[in-house]
């Protein structure tokens, strides 16, 4: 971390004829705006109802469907297991609320890579190029369209072999990249639609529980709740493993931060919607897995892999019912991965408009159908690999863990970097609360355990997977880093080296109207 100067007196502004932009050249300080002003009519639109949803929508996926099996076998017990899901509950409030401070003082649309940038200024663009990494090439949505083939699956009552999941699994993220890069309307009408099924869903699933709690069921009832902590493990790998599964069912809870130059009056909406959509989603996951050990044994949950959502419906309701639910739940998943490639895809885009990837604009580019179809093509192609590469039973749980472990880095850095901020503050900072200080000393803290810990050989019976060493997400996530590292280290030192030019930065206010900051070549005469 460096002072930032604001010394902006070598600014110039001009006009590029051939992209019909307006750029604004940046001095020597490579200072940046984070704070965007862009005079569009009517930007900011989303209001806070939307911005509820918009966060409600994104954190209800799979995870509620598909891990509680895996946590109920790391903790051990019922009693844990349920006591991972408020502490979940309750690292997502903290996590929040480093979000908001971020979201106040940089309200500016991109989340963290914005905050980042704010932080780490030195060595420049080394911050941005190990971000960009991390967002190009971890596998988000392929986790999904392996659980919709399971649920899928399921419902058509096929057992589900090696190869006709990742089929499955590949026709699910084809679709869902076709669709939302050729027929963007028809895509998000599909995905509002797929919304409300996730919704009504989890309301069947609590409905079901409390079915199964007045003893009208198929099969004896598993008292599960007689001896609660029965069976808990002392474990800190297996503890940080099922973080890791239940924090996984909290992503998403920073959505509204990546649009936050389209909120209306965003300090305040953050504020409200954050601490309600996550009220609301806990409380409907406690009574999800409250059911769930209502309507089935230990046993059963911890062998139904990522199926405990059908075991319920069955033992309650009896086998069709079984197919149903599975059918309703991989649509659940199908909705999940058309909201996540819809936002991966506009990630790859924007790294493609500011000239951080390269062949940038081939990247950023909306052609031919006004839709993001190569952004969100490189983010499918990223998904088949781990798809086909890894054994479909390990792959769910690394794309979990290894997506997990490098946002764990992240939520520290940002996090303790409030804390930084607050002892030695740049002059545009704003003075954060104790609470928010107390919440970001959490939250850190709570994500330097979450990326230290996998590091440590779990015990036997604990392993987080079953063909994989345990170490592979750990390893993978540092690997993203070095990469991005390395790309860094070309990008923006050899070639500019070699080639006879400098990296600057600008700003340039596209035919959208919106503000971005762009990487431009300078030949070095020019810009000394």
């Amino acid at each position: 971390m460096s002072n930032h100067s604001q010394d902006q007196d070598d600014k110039s502004s001009k006009k590029d004829d051939n992209h019909g932009v307006e750029v604004l050249v940046l001095g020597d300080a490579e200072s940046i705006k984070f704070v965007d002003n862009s005079p569009v009519e009517n930007r900011r639109q989303i209001g806070l109802f939307s911005a509820i949803f918009i966060i409600f929508n994104r954190i209800i996926g799979t995870g509620v469907f598909a891990t509680p099996s895996s946590i109920l076998t790391f903790s051990g017990s019922v009693g844990l297991s349920l006591f991972m899901w408020v502490i979940g509950a309750i690292i997502a409030a903290a996590g929040m609320q480093v979000y908001i401070v971020w979201g106040t003082a940089v309200p500016k649309n991109g989340g963290e890579k914005n905050y980042l940038e704010y932080l780490f200024r030195r060595p420049r663009f080394l911050i941005t190029s190990v971000f960009a990494a991390n967002g190009v090439l971890l596998a988000w949505a392929a986790g999904n369209s392996l659980v919709f083939g399971e649920y899928i699956l399921r419902a058509a009552n096929v057992e589900p072999s090696r190869w006709t999941l990742r089929l499955v699994g590949f026709a699910c993220i084809t679709f869902a990249w076709l669709l939302h890069g050729t027929a963007l309307k028809w895509g998000l009408r599909l995905q509002n639609f797929l919304g409300i099924i996730k919704i009504i869903v989890l309301v069947f699933i609590v409905i079901t529980g409390f079915v199964a709690l007045g003893g009208h069921m198929k099969i004896e009832e598993p008292n599960n709740f007689s001896n609660a902590f029965e069976g808990t493990t002392a474990s800190a790998s297996s503890f940080c493993l099922s973080l890791y599964n239940v924090i996984w069912s909290f992503i998403g809870f920073s959505n509204v931060n990546y649009a936050l130059a389209e909120v209306k009056n965003p300090a305040r909406t953050v504020r409200i919607a954050g601490p309600v959509a996550i009220a609301v989603v806990t409380v409907l996951y406690l009574l999800a897995n409250i059911a769930y050990f209502a309507g089935a044994s230990k046993e059963d949950i911890t062998g139904s892999g990522r199926l405990v959502a059908a075991l319920l419906f069955r033992n309650v309701y009896g086998e069709r019912a079984e197919r149903a639910l599975s059918a309703l739940v991989s649509l659940s998943a199908l909705g999940n991965v058309l909201s996540v490639i819809f936002s991966q895809g506009r990630v790859n885009q924007e790294l493609g408009r500011e000239g951080i990837l390269p062949f940038s604009k081939f990247w950023g580019s909306n052609r031919p159908f006004n839709a993001p179809l190569v952004g969100l093509g490189l983010h499918w192609v990223i998904c088949l690999i781990v798809i086909f590469a890894l054994p479909p039973g390990d792959a769910y749980n690394f794309v979990i863990n290894v997506i997990s472990y490098p946002l764990s880095i992240i939520n520290a850095a940002i996090s303790f970097g409030i804390i930084y901020l607050h002892l030695f503050p740049y002059k545009d900072w704003p003075r954060v609360g104790i609470f928010g200080l107390v919440a970001a000393g959490f939250f850190g803290a709570f994500n330097v355990f979450l990326f230290i810990v996998p590091l440590t050989k779990p015990p036997v019976g604990a392993e987080p997977y079953n063909d994989l060493p345990y170490w592979t997400h750990a390893v993978a996530g540092w690997a993203v880093f070095g990469l991005g590292f390395l790309y860094w280290l070309v990008w923006a030192q050899i070639l500019p080296r070699v080639l006879g030019y400098k990296l600057r930065r600008v700003e340039e206010v596209g035919k959208d109207g919106l503000i971005r900051n762009v990487f431009k070549r300078v030949p070095r005469e020019k810009s000394s």
